[in-house]
């Protein structure tokens, strides 16, 4: 194969992780050429609705992968959080690269920590599993629904009726550079006592077709077998719950030596409910842990 075209949204944040896989392609078979295709998703032309309003997750796959199906992309990449849990027939996960930090961030112009925010004070969030479990941890505060990419939120801070603070994740804001960029915006990473992860937060996911085999001899590089085995444990948890992004559920899987531990959790949307367990097994065996933490969590 001398030539590969990738498929991707044009997002900034989604450009970025397509020149991660496209560099780390290319470090490993210098004389590839590796072309990059911008698609637009139902999910970039809905930028005001709500994403459980607007259809849920596939809006911003379906257009690439019906692309991909056509053989006019050989992969896509795309944030794993995005990805539906069950794929389109002919289509898999071809690799996961390692991932980055997994955690939600607050971030605010004016407060250091989510519990300095003052009573009432207005947080915004589009995430439904986000919304839930601040109000699990603060009742008192105002939840605002807010859509548009990483530096359309960021911006939103500074307007003259802007909210107290909002929350992001800090793989997107770390892959874009923006750390560097904010220093005189307050950040703090949250942690899963207070806010669990989405199911596959942090983690990028390459989408090849099944069948494609040379493409998936190539992607074996840019794998990495503990992340690909941690998200393949939160997505069993979340397929066996039967949600989507519409539902208030979280997980996030960890690997220390030969052991996978996940704290998994589900939340009413007004955050007075919440059902949370942590389980531990082998990491060879991602599919039996996300099934039982699933069970734990609906019992």
């Amino acid at each position: 194969m001398n030539t590969l075209v990738i498929g991707t949204r044009g997002s900034p944040l989604a450009l970025a992780q397509t020149e991660f896989i496209r560099g780390l392609l290319l470090k490993a078979q210098p004389t590839l050429r590796v072309e990059t295709k911008i698609i637009k998703t139902s999910g970039d032309k809905f930028t005001e609705m709500s994403l459980p309003a607007a259809g849920g997750k596939g809006l911003f796959t379906k257009e690439i992968e019906d692309q991909l199906l056509r053989g006019e992309l050989h992969l896509a990449v795309h944030s794993m959080k995005d990805l539906p849990t069950m794929l389109p027939d002919g289509l898999t996960i071809g690799a996961v690269p390692r991932r980055e930090d997994a955690r939600d961030v607050f971030v605010s112009e004016r407060y250091a920590t989510l519990d300095e925010l003052p009573r009432g004070a207005r947080v915004a969030t589009g995430s439904v599993r986000r919304r839930a479990q601040l109000l699990a941890h603060r009742s008192d505060l105002q939840i605002e629904e807010i859509r548009g990419n990483i530096e359309t939120r960021l911006r939103k801070l500074r307007d003259s009726d802007a909210p107290a603070a909002t929350i992001l994740a800090a793989a997107g804001l770390l892959r874009l550079g923006l750390r560097e960029k904010l220093r005189d915006v307050h950040w703090q990473f949250l942690e899963c006592d207070i806010m669990i992860p989405a199911v596959g937060q942090g983690a990028i996911a390459v989408e090849v077709r099944e069948a494609d085999f040379e493409t998936q001899e190539l992607l074996a590089v840019v794998n990495d077998a503990d992340t690909l085995a941690c998200t393949e444990a939160e997505r069993v948890f979340l397929r066996t719950m039967g949600g989507g992004c519409h539902v208030p559920y979280a997980a996030h899987a960890t690997i220390r030596g030969n052991q996978m531990r996940m704290i998994a959790g589900k939340f009413s949307p007004d955050g007075k409910d919440a059902a949370r367990c942590e389980v531990i097994g082998p990491k060879n065996d991602p599919h039996e842990l996300g099934e039982r933490a699933a069970k734990q969590v609906l019992e």
